[in-house]
């Protein structure tokens, strides 16, 4: 171990120079930090997200229930930069007040209803459409058990893992050796589960499937972090499987390019208000 001792303050004051690369996203405070409208387009279902992981899962899910003929799915995709702070306008934090994408308001009742929270969304359009979630309750509570799994795990895996392996300003051995076990941990569930199990749920698709694969599969397949060598993601026989099949699915196709503004061009879709917006 060569880093510095760090003593913490008796009371903690914040240094907003600290904290690497979302130095200038994260704060000690919530609320709006400006006066900004959102637009609404002509579709019931107006999402504004991003695509990270967590905004990945809702696009996969809408494109998932488009493609199973849900019509009324439809939806305007308007991209919130997290990293200009639009997260911060007021008009997204009446939507989320926790600041954090992906957030979605539903127009087709009597009054708008807004829903926050990546796994709370899944759960709003499955139930909304009656898709992708079991109607027996035993499938059911285990689809809903793996759903709350993962909003539980992936922190450690985002904010601490990804964090302190591909983003933070210093490599520290601790923290990286720490979210590494758990990490791989984290995976050795996923692969002794899948071991017998064609998806999250047995043989059906669910949206335990979406919660998940946009964090995990995408770290086996090398497409977060760059760590899939490091955590010897080849090991995990059975997560690449399902990793790959969830992949070819033509809806994650879709889904995974609404709202990205990085990497290959031609994979790029900043907004999405009609199919015919993904070629």
């Amino acid at each position: 171990m060569t880093e510095k001792e760090y003593t913490p303050a008796k009371v903690w004051k914040w240094d907003s120079e600290n904290g690497g690369k979302f130095a200038s996203i994260n704060r000690p405070t919530a609320g709006a930090t400006h006066d900004k409208e959102l637009p609404v387009g002509k579709h019931p279902l107006q999402l504004y997200s991003m695509a990270t992981p967590n905004g990945v899962k809702v696009t996969v899910m809408l494109e998932e229930l488009l493609a199973a003929g849900y019509g009324g799915a439809e939806y305007d995709a308007w991209l919130i930069q997290i990293m200009e702070g639009d997260q911060f306008g007021s008009g997204f934090v009446d939507i989320n007040p926790n600041s954090k994408i992906p957030a979605l308001m539903d127009h087709s009742g009597d009054k708008p209803q807004r829903v926050f929270e990546s796994g709370a969304i899944l759960l709003y359009l499955a139930e909304k459409f009656g898709a992708f979630l079991p109607t027996d309750l035993a499938a059911r509570t285990e689809c809903l058990s793996w759903l709350f799994w993962q909003m539980g795990s992936a922190p450690y895996l985002g904010g601490g893992f990804g964090h302190f392996y591909a983003y933070a300003p210093v490599k520290i051995e601790y923290c990286i050796e720490r979210f590494t076990m758990e990490t791989k941990r984290q995976l050795d569930v996923l692969d002794r589960h899948l071991a017998d199990n064609k998806f999250i749920v047995g043989a059906e698709y669910t949206i335990a499937d979406i919660a998940i694969w946009p964090w995990y599969g995408a770290l086996v397949l090398n497409r977060v972090y760059a760590a899939a060598e490091f955590l010897d993601a080849e090991s995990y026989k059975n997560v690449m499987r399902w990793a790959k099949e969830i992949d070819a699915r033509p809806a994650v196709k879709r889904g995974v390019r609404v709202n990205r503004t990085w990497g290959d061009e031609e994979k790029q879709v900043p907004e999405r208000h009609d199919a015919s917006d993904i070629s």
